[in-house]
């Protein structure tokens, strides 16, 4: 077995080193799918060069617009969500159209990102980082967020008709 030398060691990031930003994303004539996996990569931080996967170092990110947002094909009538009471036989359904048109749009957003996060404690304090809002505005002004275009990065990522 080799030992390590100074110029084989690995950088690990500390919780205390880690700059975090703030980033805002428009949601309006995003794609579902396209747009959480772009968030759930900034929560996590796996764009920047110092990645570290045991430590929070994702930005805060910023969804405004999104009762906005839009499936492909006939996913909006089509896609079920499923939820369980607790009670015998108690599995709840609700359709994506439903969720959309319904009081709390943006749980559809916030459900997608959430399952593309890990599960534990780090999963949990990274989705903490998360804030998705209906309309147009949010309170966030104060931290002066970046505006991140996610439709200019992949023509895919809105859809179009």
């Amino acid at each position: 077995m080799r030992a390590l030398t100074s110029a084989t060691k690995s950088f690990v990031a500390k919780p205390a080193e880690v700059e975090k930003k703030w980033i805002v994303i428009d949601g309006a004539g995003l794609v579902v799918g396209r747009l959480a996996s772009i968030i759930a990569l900034r929560l996590r931080g796996k764009h920047k060069a110092t990645f570290t996967p045991h430590v929070d170092m994702g930005d805060n990110v910023i969804v405004i617009n999104a009762e906005k947002v839009v499936f492909t094909g006939n996913k909006r009538n089509d896609k079920v969500y499923y939820h369980h009471t607790g009670y015998v036989g108690g599995i709840k359904e609700r359709t994506a159209r439903f969720v959309l048109d319904g009081r709390f749009p943006e749980r559809v957003v916030e459900k997608a990102v959430e399952r593309m996060l890990p599960r534990g404690p780090l999963g949990r304090q990274q989705l903490g980082n998360l804030r998705v809002y209906k309309g147009a505005s949010h309170p966030h002004d104060a931290q002066a967020p970046e505006v991140l275009d996610v439709a200019k990065l992949n023509p895919k990522n809105t859809r179009h008709g």
